[in-house]
């Protein structure tokens, strides 16, 4: 058993996550830059820690999880946290960046004497708060052989995806889907209110048919068939927009630098783009809805002519 976690961002992600692993009995230290995400950690049984360099000098394994690639690698080399760390540390990233970046960061790490994993997540703050993520980890057996104990205490699933960085590439890969998923469900239901259909009665039949998937029977964009869905909670974010827009930018940007055009991946990146940087700036991803239901009304035939 790991004797010592330090658990850098303790976000509406990573806050859980780490009380998740102090309920297991396992010793976490946690910091954020967050005063409130500091305070939040504590009352969950986390021991705050003075900085996340003072965390990293104690831990066995060191967990990041924040916003963007720049802030891990920074983190990592320009703020000293590998010089800080006991040498063999293992360093598990679950934050969701750049699959370039990701191996940067595993290069950093294996060059300062540590180990190392990328290990993004999938199941929002629901799956955070309840230990049900599902985790794609990229690195080495035995890495992941000691990030796997930690992973089962926060999530439901862990699959070792292959090396460095792949751990990333399934992530923008499942969420390119989820992303696109969330648009055509959406799209639907605007159809179906043009047409009549009531939510219940499409979502009735698409939940057991063809056109189930988890966008529609977990996360349900319209308010009424599924009361836990952010839709029935003014789409207060269980998995915001603007982190959906991020994770299909990386995709696009996977995408460009393969010299892969695929019409439906770049063509979500950009009306999740579109939304984030607009209404949907405070909103779960699946009040995309509102955007998709404005654009076809802007649509509509003007006295019958078009």
């Amino acid at each position: 058993m790991t004797n010592v976690v330090a658990f850098i961002g303790l976000g509406r992600m990573g806050g859980p996550m780490a009380a998740n692993l102090a309920a297991a009995g396992h010793r976490v230290l946690g910091y954020d830059l967050v005063p409130a995400s500091l305070s939040a950690a504590a009352e969950a049984g986390v021991e705050v820690a003075e900085s996340a360099l003072s965390a990293a000098a104690e831990a066995d394994v060191v967990i990041t999880m924040l916003p963007a690639g720049r802030h891990v690698l920074a983190l990592y080399q320009d703020e000293g946290l590998l010089a800080a760390a006991k040498p063999g540390t293992l360093f598990v990233d679950c934050s969701t960046i750049d699959v370039a970046d990701a191996r940067a960061a595993h290069e950093a790490a294996v060059a300062a004497g540590h180990r190392a994993l990328d290990a993004p997540v999938s199941g929002g703050v629901m799956g955070a708060e309840a230990g049900t993520l599902t985790f794609m980890a990229g690195g080495g057996e035995a890495e992941y052989a000691q990030a796997a104990p930690l992973l089962s205490v926060l999530g439901k699933k862990a699959v070792h995806c292959g090396g460095p960085g792949a751990g990333q590439a399934a992530k923008i890969c499942n969420n390119m889907i989820l992303g696109i998923s969330m648009i055509a469900v959406s799209e639907a239901f605007v159809l179906g209110e043009s047409l009549g259909l009531s939510h219940q009665a499409l979502y009735d039949v698409a939940s057991t048919a063809s056109g189930q998937c988890w966008a529609l029977t977990t996360n349900c964009p319209v308010p009424g068939p599924v009361p836990a869905s952010p839709a029935n909670h003014g789409y207060e974010p269980g998995f915001a927009a603007p982190l959906m827009a991020k994770d299909l930018g990386l995709a696009a940007n996977a995408l460009h630098a393969g010299g892969i055009d695929t019409g439906l991946g770049l063509r979500a990146a950009e009306l999740y783009a579109a939304f984030a940087e607009g209404r949907g700036a405070g909103q779960d991803f699946s009040g995309i809805v509102h955007a998709l239901r404005d654009a076809a009304q802007a649509a509509e035939p003007q006295n019958g002519t078009r």
